[in-house]
């Protein structure tokens, strides 16, 4: 049998044996590699470790720690999953089981309400097939024979009948007696499963559709070792102690009202006082880095959303119109069109650019119940929008300004950690291929310059131009996809935009769409989040609570309020007949940053008595040196957790 070459990622190549699988090549590296190897990519085609390769080849192989590994760990354990139902409910049907970004679920049409101790059985049955190590084997159908393999059941052959070719091969995979649709790859065999749990269960509709069938989808987790999915599970309880949706509750940070309208924010004085916080700062820096604030109506004529391309293309995640004066209007879901007419009041010369407007917007979007999510995923939302019109000449130096004030806002909320990728062509585009080829190594230039690292999302930009993502890691060290520098060759030819060039002809300008933090709401569910509830003194709605130990010392702790109101410092007199230390436990569970603490000793010293939220006792300061500390971390946007 002759050799055959292997490439390997680092470009380094070997020879092997015609026929060597990836899991052979993986054991001829290192025992490790072998040990945790999970999938491989053969030319660019992920396959199983088990593949005979016959010819020269690219090869990667991939353990847990790389994204097609656990695309496939997960995706492998959802199929185990969905065979333990099917042994211990016969009569279910599925629907899909995907991996997703932490574990996989699948969706269920069974005639059994699912429940906590339904799992348990489920996770018990799933231990005993991994006993058995059944292989993952995969067989290959045609559209005929696939339709006569699942006969019965709807939901398979709904999904079969999307394969457009009488002639397509359509592939399934078996592990013991459960056989399901699937393109695979997958895991050799069940025994690769060690530690599982299924996480909950909730209900789902087929294809995601409110108006198909109900279903129920199970959730679940799995990992190589016992001590990941112990570390996992750690994690998913510190994740529900900081869940927005609770701490908005607890903190009395805002509320959502089903009855008055689903996915829309009713904001109480506490997450009042922190996003009028956040909002004064976006506001004062914009200025700073040369942007003009507007303000845009909540609401434009049918014609407006026509010319934009709205009702052609986004028609389905907009609110129904209104009538008025026998004319459509419909709710803004976007703020752009709206600087445009702006931009359009007068003509533009190249001495006018470039032009940086910058707007909070409330903009209103229909998202289905089923994906609504507290702050995360909402029907009404100000977006912290801006657009940036200028000259082709500025549009490299106009990105690498968005990217440093990016950079700089995350790092002054307390995020460090950023990942940054650039979005490539889709098939179908607007703008021609040299604008968009421009555009593209603009942003990647802009990157370079700053000496940031940045991976490609093939395809990933819109249909109107490429774009930058951003996206941060929180104190779980989970991402959030937050930042978009996008640029936009549709919206300026479809409103016939010009400005007058310095050789006094006609030119289209180029459009910048650029949000920082997102939205308000989703950034104050991730900024939550971040800190458990327990926000830095800047931003904290309540920095201080005045405790006097009776009333003895209400007059001398009034006076210290008024001394802090004087500060701007936002504080609260608490008054209440209650023990100290039941005021001590309850301003804690608030995550007040400070507590003073007024009796005796500090009204004879003319201090103060101060407890740290989490530090406790921090002992007796002057009130004086009390403030210009807090005024420093508040000034400097200190994050003291």
């Amino acid at each position: 049998m002759s050799n055959i070459k292997i490439t390997f990622p680092d470009g380094t190549a070997r020879e092997f044996e015609q026929g060597i699988t990836p899991y052979e090549i993986a054991k001829a590296i290192s025992g490790r590699l072998a040990k945790e190897a999970l999938v491989a990519e053969i030319n660019g085609v992920r396959k199983e470790l088990s593949t005979p390769i016959q010819s020269d080849s690219e090869v990667k192989i991939f353990t847990l720690q790389k994204e097609e590994g656990k695309d496939t760990y997960w995706h492998s354990s959802s199929h185990l999953m969905a065979h333990a139902v099917k042994e211990l409910y016969p009569e279910a049907k599925f629907g899909v089981g995907p991996s997703i970004d932490n574990g996989f679920y699948y969706d269920i049409d069974i005639n059994t309400n699912l429940t906590e101790e339904d799992l348990v059985k489920i996770e018990k049955k799933m231990q005993s097939i991994i006993d058995r190590n059944d292989s993952f084997e995969r067989k290959e159908l045609s559209k005929a024979q696939a339709i006569e393999f699942f006969s019965g059941d709807e939901y398979k052959a709904e999904l079969i009948d999307a394969f457009d070719e009488e002639n397509t091969v359509i592939s399934t995979y078996g592990e013991g007696s459960f056989t399901d649709l699937c393109t695979g790859p997958h895991l050799p065999s069940t025994k690769y499963i060690k530690a599982f749990k299924l996480l909950s269960v909730s209900g789902s509709y087929w294809r995601g559709d409110e108006n198909r069938a109900r279903m129920q989808r199970i959730y679940g987790i799995s990992f190589p070792k016992q001590k990941m999915l112990d570390e996992y599970i750690e994690f998913i309880e510190e994740a529900k102690k900081r869940d927005h949706r609770k701490l908005g509750k607890e903190l009395d940070l805002f509320s959502i009202h089903e009855e008055a309208g689903a996915g829309l924010i009713y904001w109480h004085p506490k997450g009042a006082r922190v996003r009028n916080e956040i909002e004064n700062f976006w506001r004062n820096e914009h200025l700073k880095n040369g942007y003009d604030l507007l303000y845009s109506p909540h609401i434009g004529k049918s014609h407006l959303w026509e010319t934009s391309g709205h009702l052609g293309h986004y028609k389905e995640n907009m609110f129904a119109p209104m009538q008025i004066d026998e004319q459509d209007y419909y709710v803004k879901p976007m703020n752009c069109p709206f600087h445009i007419e702006v931009y359009k009041t007068k003509l533009r010369s190249y001495r006018d650019l470039p032009l940086r407007w910058a707007e909070l917007g409330t903009v209103y979007r229909y998202e289905k119940s089923g994906v609504l999510h507290g702050l995360l995923r909402v029907r009404g939302f100000t977006q912290d929008d801006a657009h940036i019109f200028c000259s082709k000449e500025q549009i490299e130096d106009e990105i690498i300004e968005v990217i440093k004030f990016s950079n700089f806002m995350w790092k002054q909320f307390g995020f460090e950690s950023l990942k940054y990728y650039v979005s490539t062509r889709p098939e179908k585009v607007s703008g021609n291929d040299e604008l968009w080829e421009q555009a593209t190594r603009s942003l990647e230039v802009a990157l370079e310059k700053e000496g940031l690292e940045y991976e490609i999302d093939e395809g990933g930009g819109a249909f109107y131009g490429p774009k930058i993502d951003i996206k941060i890691k929180d104190a779980l060290n989970r991402e959030w996809q937050m930042s978009t520098i996008q640029f936009d060759f549709n919206l300026p030819e479809r409103f016939d935009m010009k400005y007058i060039g310095e050789d006094g002809k006609e030119h289209r300008p180029y459009m910048v769409h650029r949000a920082l933090l997102g939205s308000i709401e989703r950034f104050m569910g991730v900024l939550i989040e971040h800190f458990g509830g327990a926000f830095p003194d800047w931003l904290a709605p309540l920095q201080v609570a005045v405790i006097p130990v009776s009333q003895n010392y209400f007059e001398y702790a009034q006076k210290i309020v008024s001394l802090l109101l004087d500060e701007n410092i936002r504080v609260e007199f608490d008054k209440r007949n209650e023990k100290i230390g039941y005021k001590i436990r309850d301003w804690e569970t608030q995550k007040t940053p400070y507590m003073l603490i007024i009796g005796e000793k500090e009204e004879t010293n003319n201090t103060v008595s101060i407890r740290k939220h989490k530090h406790g006792d921090q002992g007796e300061m002057n009130l004086d040196e009390f403030i210009s500390d807090l005024k420093n971390s508040v000034k400097n946007k200190i994050n003291n957790n």
